[in-house]
């Protein structure tokens, strides 16, 4: 298995989020130290869930404190910016980095991102084919140029130029035949167990069949929660007294563009469930969790999100625990 942390840069109450920012680059040091393979970054913008609203610019920050373990965002929002900037951005960290950074793109929500930002509802209603294909072109090596319905421009050279494959966050099955149409992996997310997972990555290899790309090798990426702690009642006893304190807000700041109503979540529930389903638990019940979501599902490349304590040196601590307890059993 391929094992990274996914950091969300979540703003815990009484946390600052300058402070938190620098604290999520120390956790991709400690991470690497720890012998993960892999720290990816979120993008949030006004709100407090997640306080990075450039994760390319926070991975360019960690290359320069790192040697080692791969770099990656999950995700970078395309509906919001221009795609040829992104795989500019993304073409500069991959020579940067030496080759470690991994671009991961997502369509977004319907939120105020798209009013502020200027791309508008359209952009996220319809222009997500659009501007995955001109960034896949973009990153492909060779010229690029545009003449759809969101973007028109002349043939352009990308400088630095890079061959680089984008990996797509899928949460419906209408994203999920996107990406397996143009041969791109699929990021799941943590809110599905692994029913859900199995079923979206069969589907994915009956479309990628169908459209020539059975043989892509997509390299699929599973998102989970993971904390460790001598027992398993005490770890999601851990979680569930901190995480509803930083979630019930921070799930809040996600405002409709234009004004459909927010389906409820009872964060309770939410987060009664994420540690059922995930490697929340014992060093033993994590592995165990961990290797049946590989086997139910055929991913063997995982991203664990390890701030749910909201504590820095509690989270630090289960960075640490992760690497020296679970990872070693994996592989």
């Amino acid at each position: 298995m391929r094992i990274g942390i996914f950091l969300i840069a979540a703003g815990f109450p009484g946390r600052e989020p300058g402070q938190v920012l620098a604290d999520t680059v120390d956790l991709i040091v400690a991470a690497e130290r720890a012998g993960f393979d892999e720290a990816w970054i979120a993008e949030h913008h006004f709100m407090s869930y997640g306080v990075c609203p450039s994760p390319t610019t926070l991975a360019a920050v960690a290359t320069g404190r790192t040697s080692r373990i791969g770099l990656g965002t999950a995700v970078s929002v395309l509906s919001t910016q221009h795609p040829i900037a992104l795989a500019e951005q993304a073409a500069m960290l991959h020579h940067l980095s030496g080759g470690r950074f991994t671009l991961g793109v997502g369509r977004g929500g319907p939120w105020v991102d798209l009013e502020v930002f200027g791309t508008g509802p359209a952009r996220f209603e319809r222009g997500f084919p659009e501007a995955l294909d001109l960034l896949t072109a973009a990153l492909s090596g060779g010229p690029v140029k545009a003449g759809g319905e969101f973007f028109a421009f002349r043939e352009v050279n990308l400088v630095p130029a890079a061959r680089m494959r984008p990996v797509v966050a899928c949460t419906s099955g209408a994203t999920a035949a996107l990406a397996a149409d143009r041969g791109l992996p699929m990021l799941l997310g943590m809110h599905v167990g692994d029913a859900e997972k199995a079923a979206m990555v069969s589907d994915y290899a009956r479309r990628a069949e169908g459209t020539g790309h059975a043989g892509a090798g997509p390299g699929h990426v599973a998102a989970a929660v993971a904390h460790v702690a001598d027992s398993t009642p005490e770890a999601v006893g851990e979680l569930k007294r901190a995480m509803p304190a930083w979630l019930e807000p921070g799930l809040a700041g996600y405002v409709p563009v234009d004004g459909r109503p927010r389906p409820p979540r009872d964060v309770g529930a939410y987060v009664d469930l994420l540690t059922r389903i995930h490697p929340v638990g014992s060093p033993e019940l994590c592995v165990e969790r961990l290797t049946r979501t590989a086997e139910a599902t055929g991913v063997e490349r995982f991203l664990l999100m390890v701030e749910g304590a909201g504590d820095r040196e509690r989270v630090l601590e289960n960075v640490r625990r992760l690497g020296a307890e679970v990872l070693p059993r994996l592989r």
